[in-house]
């Protein structure tokens, strides 16, 4: 990833289910993002950062598997002033793959 002068925050939101592992949460939020503030809020998992570069691992896999369209098409979709967001599929994740979902509950 080119090395940018920005100033940016990384936020990522994972509730936890009641039948799901904490430990296997972690990990597959620390799977795709990298060097990442963690706190647990009640039933969520909250990791935050300054450094767009906790991002590496997406974009890598964007390019490599040249899915760029689609992520610029849910990043503009879901657009608010100069923010946007985007699902992960948690299972997906745990597994050490990066996988796109149109809705939140498509990732258990």
């Amino acid at each position: 990833m080119r090395s940018l002068d920005v100033n940016c925050k990384v936020s990522a939101f994972c509730t936890i289910n009641a039948s799901e592992d904490m430990e296997k949460v972690r990990t597959a939020v620390s799977n795709i993002l990298t060097d990442m503030d963690e706190k647990i809020t009640g039933d969520s998992l909250v990791v935050n950062s300054s450094n767009y570069e906790s991002l590496t691992k997406i974009y890598e896999t964007m390019r490599s598997r040249r899915t760029k369209s689609a992520y610029r098409r849910h990043l503009m979709r879901n657009m608010a002033k100069d923010s946007t967001w985007f699902y992960l599929n948690k299972q997906a994740a745990f597994a050490n793959v990066i996988a796109l979902c149109d809705e939140a509950d498509e990732s258990p």
